[in-house]
């Protein structure tokens, strides 16, 4: 379970969702951003069930697997664009949402060649309600000071662990020894 923002009327409404938006053939995670304001897969979710996914950061990793953590350096909330549409079994009574990726910022670009769409807080409202040509200039890299990258633990690499002890910091590699 994971948390986001929607518009209804004038208000935002916190609520419960699932990550994995259902298609016919599977749930996607994530969704090219360029793509969902003209792609006849996605047109009606971005015209009228656009979201932001609540975080304290998120995990990219390299093609050699290493992972790193992207968060903000006064450690508050991060705001991803994101879909969702109502909810599918095995949990209908919550939301399902993916999140929109867009090309890579200079601090991404080493790590990986696509990152989020990270949202600024005072861009909120934008991307929930107005129309669609606007929220789509929203869907852009970030700042590349809007975050700070760390890199972390390899215990982070399997969806078992979700505790503090992801975040540390990853052991050295292990040195050769004869004895």
């Amino acid at each position: 379970m994971h948390w986001i923002v929607e518009g209804r009327g004038d208000a935002r409404v916190l609520l419960p969702a699932v990550w994995g938006y259902p298609t016919a053939t599977r749930s996607l995670v994530n969704v090219r951003g360029e793509q969902v304001a003209s792609g006849a897969g996605f047109r009606d979710a971005f015209r009228e069930r656009r979201c932001a996914i609540v975080t304290d950061g998120f995990f990219e990793w390299t093609k050699q697997r290493e992972p790193f953590w992207f968060h903000r350096d006064d450690g508050g909330l991060v705001l991803l664009a994101g879909l969702y549409r109502e909810g599918a079994e095995p949990d209908a009574r919550r939301p399902r949402f993916t999140i929109l990726t867009t090309r890579p910022n200079d601090l991404m670009k080493p790590i990986h060649d696509r990152m989020p769409v990270v949202l600024a807080s005072d861009a909120l409202d934008d991307w929930l309600r107005a129309p669609p040509p606007r929220a789509a200039q929203l869907i852009a890299p970030a700042p590349d000071d809007a975050l700070v990258v760390q890199p972390v633990s390899k215990r982070v690499n399997s969806v078992k662990h979700d505790d503090p002890a992801c975040l540390a910091a990853p052991e050295p590699p292990r040195q050769g020894s004869l004895f």
